[in-house]
């Protein structure tokens, strides 16, 4: 199998030491990590990663289990400040993130996996295109003129799997409530299916939540869930038709989230960033997966952020990390 790639985040956060922990923690994965290469082998020491790493340029050719250093056109001039953020560091991770998606969608590389950055340290850097970041999500789409993407984020539960996708992302609250459509509700609902699907879960139960409190209660709190909701999710249902995937909505956010938990359902579709994010970080976080569906590539993340008050102090935890590389690997493989 070609090597995973993962650009590991702010230098200021604990991106680059969870990546190296958890590579550290599987002897046997093979990964191109895209950062500061300086920065990257004198961590690596802390990790006893010294007889695994070498740097690489585009012509990656690594054995099992070694570490590639990819070192971009924009590497630090000095050694970044755990905690505090700057302009450098912010241009530095918008680049890795840019030269580590080429490497997976050039072939070199078998999939991608993201490092914690700061939005407001890139979109503040001054680097070109720059101002327009607001995530991954949204980024990489971009990048890769791919079409409708979703953000979704999945985690073991038992001997299966339970996974959440949203139908809008990084947006305001108050611009999400309107950026909702009925197409977006059936592409989050079908593109949670496909991934079910590549997990090996047949006939996935799905819940797709409402917008509003108690899903509207019939309109008194509101009529997305009958003006655009609930025709998405019939709509999602016609092209599900032949996966047998159960699909019920719209329910209350917070029912919906309730009743997977107790086993009800292996998926919910969530329509605000916030109302999947809360539920998975309770239900498991560090074991949740962040995975955008519908890119040409594979690609996953951690489920949490830069944790600048943890940079540098050795206590952050890589399980995060260990479990977004391993789902990369599974769905690498899948997609064959």
């Amino acid at each position: 199998m070609k090597p995973l790639v993962v650009s590991v985040g702010c230098p200021s956060g604990v991106g680059p030491e969870v990546s190296l922990a958890a590579l550290a923690s599987l002897p046997d994965t093979t990964a191109v990590l895209v950062g500061d290469p300086s920065s990257l082998e004198r961590l690596g020491t802390r990790f006893g990663l010294e007889a695994r790493m070498r740097r690489v340029d585009e012509r990656v050719r690594l054995r099992r289990g070694e570490l590639g250093l990819y070192a971009t056109s924009l590497s630090l001039s000095r050694a970044a400040k755990p905690g505090e953020p700057d302009a450098e560091g912010g241009a530095a991770q918008l680049a890795w993130i840019d030269a580590a998606c080429d490497l997976v969608a050039s072939g070199v590389g078998a999939a991608l996996v993201t490092g914690p950055v700061s939005k407001e340290a890139i979109a503040t850097s001054g680097a070109r295109g720059a101002r327009r970041f607001r995530g991954h999500t949204e980024h990489l789409a971009e990048r890769l003129d791919a079409g409708p993407v979703v953000m979704a984020f999945a985690m073991p539960r038992g001997s299966g799997w339970f996974a959440t996708s949203l139908v809008t992302t990084h947006l305001p609250v108050a611009r999400a409530a309107r950026a909702l459509s009925s197409e977006g509700v059936a592409v989050a609902t079908t593109r949670l299916c496909e991934l079910f699907a590549s997990l090996g879960v047949r006939r996935p139960r799905v819940a797709v939540t409402g917008l509003n409190p108690h899903a509207g209660e019939g309109g008194l709190l509101g009529r997305e869930e009958r003006d655009v909701i609930a025709p998405g999710v019939e709509l999602a249902k016609e092209r599900l038709a032949r996966q047998r995937a159960r699909v019920e909505g719209p329910l209350g956010a917070e029912s919906a989230y309730r009743l997977a938990a107790e086993g009800a359902f292996e998926g919910v579709v969530a329509m605000l960033h916030d109302q999947a994010t809360i539920a998975c970080k309770l239900l498991g976080f560090g074991e949740a997966v962040n995975v955008t569906l519908g890119l040409p590539i594979v690609r996953t993340s951690v489920d949490h952020g830069t944790a600048y008050d943890l940079a540098g102090t050795g206590r952050a935890s890589h399980e995060g990390m260990v479990s977004a590389l391993r789902l990369a690997e599974r769905l690498a493989r899948r997609r064959g």
